[in-house]
């Protein structure tokens, strides 16, 4: 019998789970509140940027093992299996996630499952909060239903998404019964014959998993960025150091790129939570070290800003300021949370003249601040600019030379905020260029050892 699979919520997880669980050959029906949403996955229109995703959803949408709907009754009717994708934000009162769209999945598919279901959720939860749902499933489950739950964490890099689900570096499931694991591993199966690593364990170290990681990675980021602070005092190469303490095997050389910070949905949102919920646990002070880490995240949105403003003498209002990239990262096109966007915003409210160019994420940018002016290209960007700033690392951007900007500009000033630009030719060729890590006196073609003082905006 093939496996009918519901995906609650059609967002970047969901519309990401579903349109990979009918490329491994399920029927699957996608559940959201959103008509119009629902309206262009049926169309194929993806309404969000994801690298290869698009293909998959018109493939299968075509195919028919893809639908979508906005009926619980007919998730209930026509799936075995319910993943809950739907979205955990950070409460506008407190920094604790938001669980009433999982609590509102759970009730809605508990008031129409009347057989046998399992439903598995994905959601990045607090700690506890599975076993509060399997109390809430023995309790309000409907006479004669027989409802199993398990925890799946999802591991998703945005602009991999695809990947990451289709060939994930493990799997982890927090399960109460022998049946939600024999389900997952028949969900699963294409997959684990790929020899992925799998790991089933309880409910909450399978909630944990997530946030451990995201909240490792979010300290080793800002460990990078608190160095970079140094080396912008006392001098020294940012880089160098990064390289040095990456051969180490134990450290690993991945995360550690000094530059703007962390942004985007899930690790600024899961270390805030994360502190939150072991406050809640009466241990304030075991993850009290990520407070630090995200004031070090936020510390280099200041430390652009005011850089930025000691290359224009000071003076931001009536200059003309050229944002490269206001995505939290390449590949995407999300701007939640994002230190690129923030830095943008800030050199707008100081009086600058800020025109952005991002490949993908003007639209989504504009939505959120329209008031900056969002062009089309570098070039449209770049035009009589008297400061360029690459704040997220396109390709694009990337490959740029310094003479695709040189008869653009109005002066030959840039700050390399992901440092991923070939500096030295840059000064060769007349620019004064700086970026994380390194502070450099303008009008010298060298690293100075002087330091900037750093004003919190």
């Amino acid at each position: 019998m093939t496996l009918r699979i519901s995906v609650i919520g059609t967002g970047y997880l969901g519309a990401t789970h579903a349109a990979c669980m009918a490329e491994l050959g399920y029927e699957v029906i996608g559940l959201d509140v959103d008509k119009a949403k629902l309206e262009a996955l049926a169309a194929g229109v993806l309404p969000f940027h994801e690298p290869g995703l698009p293909e998959l959803l018109r493939k299968h949408v075509a195919s028919g093992r893809l639908r979508f709907t906005d009926s619980y009754a007919e998730v209930a009717a026509g799936a075995d299996i319910h993943f809950i994708t739907v979205g955990t934000p950070q409460r506008a009162d407190s920094q604790s996630a938001d669980m009433s769209y999982v609590d509102g999945a759970v009730d809605s598919l508990l008031e129409h499952i009347t057989g046998e279901a399992l439903i598995v959720g994905k959601s990045t939860v607090p700690v506890g909060t599975a076993r509060r749902l399997s109390e809430k499933i023995a309790q309000d489950a409907k006479n004669g239903s027989s409802i199993a739950l398990a925890w799946n964490p999802e591991f998703l890099r945005e602009g991999f998404a695809v990947q990451d689900t289709l060939r994930p570096d493990r799997l982890v499931y927090g399960l109460e019964h022998e049946r939600g694991l024999e389900l997952l591993r028949k969900v699963y199966a294409p997959i684990l014959a790929l020899d992925t690593p799998e790991i089933a364990t309880d409910l909450e170290t399978a909630e944990l998993v997530k946030v451990a990681a995201n909240a490792f990675l979010a300290t080793k980021i800002s460990f990078i960025n608190a160095f970079a602070e140094v080396t912008e005092t006392v001098g020294g190469d940012i880089k160098v150091l990064a390289d040095a303490i990456g051969h180490d095997k134990r450290i690993g050389r991945r995360f550690l790129n000094a530059g703007v910070g962390f942004g985007g949905g899930c690790l600024p949102k899961d270390i805030r939570a994360l502190q939150a919920r072991v406050s809640e646990l009466g241990l304030s002070q075991t993850m009290g070290f990520l407070a630090e880490v995200d004031q070090i995240n936020l510390r280099r949105r200041d430390r652009v800003v005011s850089l930025a403003s000691h290359m224009l003498g000071n003076e931001l209002a009536g200059k003309h300021v050229c944002v490269l990239g206001v995505t939290f990262k390449p590949n995407s096109d999300d701007v939640r949370d994002s230190p690129a966007l923030d830095i943008a915003v800030r050199l707008y409210n100081e009086g600058a003249e800020v025109s952005v160019y991002d490949p993908e994420g003007n639209a989504n940018a504009a939505g959120r601040f329209p008031r900056l002016n969002y062009v089309d290209s570098f070039k449209e960007a770049a035009k009589d600019a008297d400061l360029t700033l690459v704040l997220t690392e396109w390709n694009e951007f990337r490959e740029l030379n310094p003479s695709d900007l040189a008869d653009l500009v109005a002066n030959k000033q840039l700050i390399d905020g992901r440092n991923v630009l070939d500096r030295p030719e840059w000064r060769n060729q007349g620019w004064t260029v700086t970026g994380p890590g390194e502070y450099f006196e303008l009008g010298n073609m060298a690293p100075a050892t002087t330091s900037i003082p750093v004003q919190a905006s």
